[in-house]
């Protein structure tokens, strides 16, 4: 499991470390392994050309003095300096050791930048807010027209370090060598967007327990469990399915295929004639009770279930209206998803009297909806909007998109390391949903059986990309759920 951490977090750390070791010394180990990284990325440093992009922070520091041993193994190092005042002990380093100093904001700085093997970013650090404006904007522009490989210092110099948020022009950095610890902002998207490959340089840090996770393959595997001897289809877990209409047919069939391919013991299906009969048809081993629209009732009586799945395909009048609510009086985990979403939106005092965990699913613009946020807000602050969500709602929210959240109640907040654009397919919500299900009618808490299920959700999307006839679909990810379950699993 890696952990991410915000500013304060990182400063809190840094103090200590600071006081214990001589003036500098911090920031020499950083210089040291940016300048290594470097050094790999160009193949051969003498002769090289680097553009160094410095401001008045101590990433500018960083990049002066990775400058300086770049330039004394013989590339050429250009520091254009992007603030009055910038840190002088390792100015005059990079100066010694036959780098090229001047003020940005000259015509020179195109023919510079354009000539370059690398730029390094390190015009502002990880205390920087807000878009870059004025010269440093100017400069962030024109790196996305060059051939030029970029390279970051702690964080690409636009975003939020504590956030991912974006406001304004921020470098897309190629790779980003951060220090000490991995920062939020470069696994929260938008900022995760700009990080390009992130490395995480070692400096002696002693880090608190995160509340912002990564799960790895490793994680998920300790999670999920393997079935043994003594296991039987009720041990395993079984899953309750309110899913699809008469609109939406195909809503159930890809709940349940999630469900049965993420190893659900069982699965009852409760729905209307027409979703009914085509979960029956693709999915016979699946017990289907067939009930009337608004029959709530009648789904929750439908069998013993160990957790239910509501909303994909339902729709969000009254009849809907009147499955949530029955589902959500039932005292067995529930994962709220698509439609169940908008109409948990209209009745949020159904998950706060809720005594069993409830987990919503909702994409961007169902969160919207639920919380009467712009959707722009809602992309461009995902993390901030999400925790604050989960604790006005009591629940465990899934925000799926550029990175799916999984935020708890209590502010904790993992962050899936498998999100692809091959999941941006019609359906494929649906088919997460019923991944999640599964795992917690297998007995896995709630906000455990999210955070995997995102992972082998994503896993199951790369492992169906790799036909050489994708794009992909959703029946596609149910195909490969299996698959996905035997990688973590080695």
């Amino acid at each position: 499991m890696r952990s991410a951490y915000d500013v304060q977090q990182v400063r809190a750390a840094e103090e200590p470390l600071l006081a214990s070791l001589p003036d500098g010394a911090l920031m020499q180990r950083a210089a040291a392994a940016l300048a290594r990284r470097c050094a790999g990325l160009l193949g051969h440093v003498y002769g090289a050309r680097v553009v160094l992009l410095v401001g008045a922070g101590n990433n500018g520091g960083d990049a002066l003095y990775a400058g300086a041993r770049l330039a004394r193994r013989g590339a050429r190092v250009d520091a254009l300096l992007t603030a009055e005042r910038v840190h002088e002990p390792a100015r005059a380093a990079l100066a010694a050791a036959g780098g090229r100093l001047r003020a940005a904001g000259t015509e020179t700085d195109a023919d510079l930048m354009s000539a370059a093997d690398v730029v390094v970013d390190g015009m502002l650090g990880i205390g920087g807010r807000g878009g870059l404006r004025g010269v440093q904007q100017r400069l962030a522009d024109r790196i996305t027209e060059l051939p030029a490989l970029v390279v970051a210092v702690d964080v690409p110099s636009g975003i939020d370090a504590s956030t991912g948020a974006v406001d304004g022009t921020a470098v897309h950095a190629d790779v980003t060598v951060t220090f000490g610890a991995l920062k939020v902002g470069l696994v929260v998207a938008p900022g995760s967007q700009h990080a390009g490959v992130v490395e995480v340089v070692d400096i002696g840090l002693s880090l608190p327990q995160a509340d912002l996770t990564l799960l790895d393959a490793d994680d998920v595997a300790a999670m999920v469990p393997s079935p043994d001897g003594e296991t039987d289809k009720y041990r395993r877990g079984v899953l309750g399915v309110a899913a699809g209409s008469d609109t939406y047919t195909g809503a159930a069939v890809l709940v349940v295929g999630g469900a049965l391919g993420t190893g659900a013991g069982m699965v009852r299906y409760a729905g209307t004639s027409h979703p009914a009969d085509l979960v029956r048809a693709r999915w016979p081993e699946v017990v289907v009770t067939t009930v009337a629209e608004a029959a709530g009732n009648a789904v929750v009586g439908a069998g013993r279930v160990q957790a239910w799945v509501v909303g994909s395909g339902l729709g969000t009048g009254p009849e809907a209206e009147h499955v949530v609510s029955a589902v959500l009086g039932t005292d067995v985990p529930v994962v709220v998803d698509a439609d169940a979403v908008t109409v948990v939106g209209r009745h949020p005092e159904w998950l706060r009297d809720r005594v069993a965990p409830t987990v919503l699913t909702p994409h961007a613009g169902e969160f919207a909806r639920l919380t009467g946020l712009d959707r722009d807000d809602v992309e461009a602050r995902r993390l901030e909007h999400v925790r604050v969500t989960a604790a006005k709602l009591g629940a465990t929210i899934l925000l799926k998109g550029s990175t799916t959240l999984v935020a708890a109640a209590d502010g904790r907040v993992r962050v899936n390391s498998v999100d692809t654009p091959y999941l941006a397919t019609a359906g494929s919500g649906d088919v997460l949903s019923g991944v999640i299900g599964a795992l917690a009618a297998g007995g896995l808490p709630l906000g455990d059986a999210a955070a995997a299920g995102a992972f082998l959700h994503g896993l199951a999307g790369l492992l169906a990309a790799e036909r050489p006839e994708a794009p992909i679909t959703a029946v596609d990810i149910v195909e490969h759920l299996p698959d996905a379950l035997r990688s973590v699993r080695g």
